[in-house]
Formats: structure tokens, C-alpha cells, sequence
């Protein structure tokens, strides 16, 4: 048997959900199928900048979530090859907030109507359907026909598999984080400390102090920028967004923050061309014609950001002499505020 829905996101994460959210307040209903038994709130905080918080606006829990969680009115520019800070940058009115992950996935579901989110709905394949519709097949056996089809299922993407995305590439690096145990976390913590023998004593403490058991190492994967210029980020009916489109590394904090504005734009585009009547293949015209606005207007935003995150982790991350001298001396302010120019993006109201 198969259940025909209008729109089916991938993925309950912050895209998914905040794409769910937007769609719902332009009175748009969709389903979110998520292969966790729970939403997955894992993972502590994460920076939230001023772009973020005006994607939080536009879909109307901005203000709640800015009462719990502290405003930062300054960034110290600093290196673990010095003692002491270099400077101290101020945001100059910008917005920076450490967001909880919890506080944030628990918000967008809570202003979701009963029933949006479908637990356990592992995506297993995609394929084409008589008409206008994708069939999406789970692997309890369920069939869904949809009239549009968003992937935010992050790196392992199936929706981008279908679109022919090639995999998020590997960086050569890899992230020590405070989160779940690894196959040897005592090693793992050995290592991240004989790391941190020219950093501060403060830093030190702090890596020092962290239990075996919340030190997990992460790969870091990215996609490739100039794939996004030729790659299709969307597909007739069918488009990614959050992480399943721009996988990228840590280093300028902005990976959720493009996710948020992902669901707000997406939201948008696809507003304009399911609330006017229609015939159903006028219809999936003004779908195809949405999404691809929706390819254009992220396709150079997430190629400049991703660019930019993976340069500025290779200067930050160098170990040669030189580029130590030039990134201690005369960059790392340069690079602190390359980080306040990235966080002035708006995407707009819905």
C-alpha cells in the first residue's frame, strides 16, 4: 500500500525540522521521517550568529530561545602557540548566542502539529513514481508518494545519492569533541592532551579534567565547493539542504547556522508555488521552478562558506614554521573578522 503526502523532509535535524516549521507557518502541512527512535539531541551547544537568529525570527522562536541562552559580546583572538591572547575582537552589535542543541531541536518540534515528525522511518531508497510524485521507500516495508521530496539527512545522504551528489570528502583532519566513548577513549584522551603541551595551562585543565569516556574523535568531511557549480542541488521535485548540501568543517561555526537558513528560504520557495491553485502539472511546474530558486539563491552562499570555513582551518591547523609566523603575527585578526562577515548574511522573511 502506499500514502500519497504533498511534501516528505528527510531528516529531523535543525534543517529538516526548521523547514518543517517554516512550511507550517505559511500553512503548508509535511511529513518528517526520522530513522531515530527520538529526535537526536546529542551533542552540547553550538554557535549561533546573527544570521542564524534572524532565520530564527523569520519562523518566529527567536525570542523564547534568546531568554535561555546568553549573549557574547566579543570574541578574544588567540593561539595555542602563544600564553597570552593576541586581541580582543568585539561583535560591534552583532548577535552571538551559545545555543543548546536540545533547546533548539525541542523548540521546532514543540511548534510542529501533532504527527509532523514519523519516528523509526529509516529512507532506504528513492525512486520515480507514475506521474508527478517520488516513491520513498522505508525499511519497515512502507511506501510514500510525494509531490515533493527535501532531503536533510545529513553526510550519508540517500536523497543526495539519488541527485547524484558525490560523497562529502575527508579534510585530513579530524575533531576531538566532549560527547560519547570511543573504541579506546583513554588513548584518545592521551593523544588530545600530548596535543595541548604548548597551549595554556588553562586549556590544558580543561582537557585534563574531561572523562575517558566523553571524548569522541570525528573525521572531518566537506564537500568539495566547485562541486556545488555543476552538481544538482536540486531535481525536478526533489532537493537537499542542511548538511546533506553543505557539509563542512567547524571552523567558522556556521554549518547549523546555514542549516537554519536553508529551512527559511526553502520554506519560502516552496510557499510560493503550493498555496496558489492549480492544475496538478501547473503545479509540479511551480515546484521544480521553487526549488531551483532555492539551488540558485544557496548555491554561492554555501560555496563561499564552505571555502572560506576549509581555508581557514588549514591556516589555523598549519604546522609549519612559517605559516605559524604569519598566522600568530598578522592573520588571525584578519581571520576573526572573516568570521564577523560570514555572520551578516539575512535570508529574509517567509
Amino acid at each position: 500500500m502506499e500514502i500519497i503526502e504533498d511534501v516528505v523532509i528527510v531528516g529531523a535535524g535543525i534543517a529538516g525540522l526548521t523547514t518543517s516549521l517554516g512550511l507550517h507557518r505559511l500553512g503548508i502541512r509535511s511529513l518528517v521521517l526520522e530513522s531515530s527512535e527520538t529526535l537526536r539531541i546529542t551533542g552540547f551547544a553550538f554557535t549561533t550568529w546573527s544570521n542564524a537568529w534572524r532565520a530564527l525570527d523569520a519562523i518566529g522562536i527567536g525570542e523564547s530561545l534568546r531568554h535561555q541562552h546568553y549573549l557574547m559580546t566579543s570574541i578574544v583572538v588567540a593561539s595555542t602557540f602563544l600564553e597570552k591572547p593576541i586581541s580582543e575582537i568585539s561583535f560591534d552589535g552583532r548577535e552571538l548566542r551559545c545555543l543548546q542543541r536540545r533547546s533548539l531541536l525541542e523548540t521546532l518540534a514543540k511548534e510542529l502539529p501533532d504527527g509532523t515528525i514519523r519516528f523509526s522511518s529509516k529512507v532506504v531508497s528513492v525512486d520515480e513514481s507514475s506521474g508527478y510524485f517520488k516513491r520513498v521507500h522505508l525499511a519497515d516495508g512502507t511506501i510514500l508518494k510525494t509531490k515533493v521530496l527535501i532531503g536533510c539527512d545529513g553526510i550519508n545522504s540517500v536523497v543526495t545519492k539519488w541527485l547524484d551528489l558525490k560523497k562529502p570528502a575527508f579534510t585530513g583532519r579530524s575533531a576531538i569533541r566532549e560527547e560519547e566513548m570511543e573504541d579506546d577513549p583513554v588513548k584518545l584522551k592521551q593523544f588530545a592532551t600530548s596535543m595541548m603541551q604548548d597551549t595554556s595551562e588553562e586549556m590544558r585543565s580543561i582537557v585534563e579534567k574531561t572523562s575517558p569516556d566523553n571524548v569522541v574523535s570525528s573525521p572531518l568531511r566537506y564537500r568539495k565547493p566547485w562541486e556545488l557549480l555543476w552538481g544538482d542541488i536540486s531535481k525536478g521535485n526533489v532537493c537537499v539542504a542542511g548538511d546533506a548540501l553543505h557539509p563542512m568543517t567547524p571552523d567558522l561555526g556556521q554549518g547549523g547556522c546555514l542549516a537554519l537558513e536553508d529551512g527559511v528560504v526553502l520554506a519560502r520557495c516552496l510557499g510560493e508555488a503550493l498555496l496558489k491553485p492549480g492544475k496538478v502539472e501547473e503545479e509540479y511546474e511551480r515546484i521544480e521552478k521553487g526549488l531551483r530558486r532555492f539551488a540558485q539563491e544557496r548555491r554561492w552562499r554555501s560555496f563561499d562558506v564552505i571555502a572560506t570555513a576549509f581555508v581557514v582551518g588549514f591556516i589555523q591547523q598549519s604546522d609549519g614554521k612559517t605559516m605559524n609566523y604569519l598566522r600568530d603575527n598578522f592573520l588571525l585578526k584578519f581571520l576573526s573578522r572573516l568570521l564577523l562577515r560570514k555572520a551578516d548574511f539575512d535570508c529574509g522573511k517567509l
